[in-house]
């Protein structure tokens, strides 16, 4: 009976480590190119394979999980996944209630997109993708707000009339109005908002934070993270040195 508690006690320890070894990464899969789901339906994009690329140097197993936005800083804190990597701002709001690892993409403009150039952008109506931070900002701009649960649909309002003017990170508005044929402009000056994008992380998991870090300042040391930077947003974008601080291309 000694052997068979023991053996028992050594299966739950061994259960226990495999399960420490793997990461649930949690990402929305709608906010291309940050991430998305390809035609075979698996998660793809730059938040793709940066995380499989920090799971790696952290010596973990990532496990991708798909959420939605408007619900994933609160699964991120139940439990049902361990990371948050989806294109999401570094903000005190936000880093009241989680933590963040230190920033994997530079801090980025937001931009206005209208059907047409002559928009007011300060009194309009103006979309956002809801708990966002372009959606605080338009809040408090004086415009008239309206949110949507994913960054399609806010495009879509822009298109059917019922809003004046989108507001996102420009990185996903420029294909948008390229592919647009004219239909889709930018207005106005771009907006700098955030302090980059960052891994969101439960308060709790101190130790898995310490772990990303570590392996986030490896990639930008080795300029494999400036590779993955312009390889899904081009030539142009903000990128790091070794040592870490912003190069403003």
């Amino acid at each position: 009976m000694k052997n068979l508690i023991l053996s028992t006690a050594a299966l739950a320890l061994t259960a226990g480590i495999a399960m420490a070894d793997t990461v649930r990464m949690g990402t929305e899969g709608a906010y291309p190119p940050y991430n998305f789901i390809n035609d075979a339906g698996e998660i793809d994009g730059f938040e793709r394979e940066v995380g499989d690329e920090l799971c790696k140097r952290a010596n973990l197993e990532c496990e991708w999980v798909k959420n939605d936005w408007d619900s994933i800083i609160p699964n991120l804190v139940s439990g049902n996944y361990d990371t948050i990597i989806a294109g999401m701002s570094i903000t005190d709001e936000r880093d009241e209630v989680i933590d963040f690892t230190q920033n994997y993409f530079p801090p980025a403009a937001s931009a206005y997109v209208g059907a047409s150039e002559d928009v007011d952008v300060t009194t309009g109506v103006v979309a956002a993708q809801t708990a966002t931070i372009q959606a605080g900002h338009v809040a408090e701009s004086g415009a008239t707000l309206v949110e949507f649960a994913t960054p399609e649909e806010t495009i879509a309002a822009v298109r059917n009339g019922e809003a004046d003017a989108v507001f996102a990170d420009k990185d996903f508005l420029v294909p948008i109005v390229e592919e647009s044929a004219g239909e889709l402009v930018f207005v106005g000056d771009d907006v700098p908002l955030g302090g980059g994008i960052g891994l969101g992380i439960r308060e709790s998991d101190g130790e898995l934070r310490g772990k990303f870090d570590e392996a986030i300042t490896s990639m930008k040391a080795d300029g494999s993270l400036n590779e993955l930077i312009i390889k899904w947003f081009g030539e142009g974008v903000p990128t790091y040195n070794a040592d870490g601080s912003v190069v403003t291309n």
